[in-house]
């Protein structure tokens, strides 16, 4: 969508003025280039800088001394087979989880091996223990 060309435009009613008849927009170019011909040469200089580094011997002391308080878990998920040109002729898969503890040893409640603990209901909705 364009500007039409030429334009009517009709002056006539405003104040003091008598202007009617029709504005053209040609000689307006619709497109502009900008070329960069030539960029001027950039020189810097700079004068000579004198750079002496001296390295003194560094003692350096690494120990562990403590092992932090950790549980960690590691997925475990090994697989050993026999295969002949690529087909498998047996496979024995071992899965699950390993644990590196570096704690004082406390089970979580999941890992405590005590016989379970029979509730038995009572009338009232109460549960008591035997």
């Amino acid at each position: 969508m364009g500007v039409p060309n030429p334009m009517n435009v009709d002056l006539s009613g405003t104040v003091g003025s008598d202007l009617s008849g029709s504005i053209t927009l040609d000689g307006i170019p619709s497109t502009f280039h900008i070329d960069i011909d030539k960029l001027p040469k950039i020189e810097l200089g700079l004068d000579p800088v004198d750079l002496t580094v001296t390295l003194k011997p560094v003692d350096l002391n690494l120990a562990i001394t403590k092992i932090p308080n950790i549980r960690g878990h590691l997925p475990a998920d090994f697989s050993v087979g026999l295969s002949i040109m690529g087909m498998e002729l047996m496979c024995i898969r071992l899965c699950g989880e390993a644990q590196i503890i570096t704690e004082p040893y406390h089970p979580n409640p999941c890992e405590v091996c005590e016989p379970p603990v029979r509730l038995i209901p009572v009338t009232g909705g109460q549960i008591a223990r035997p």
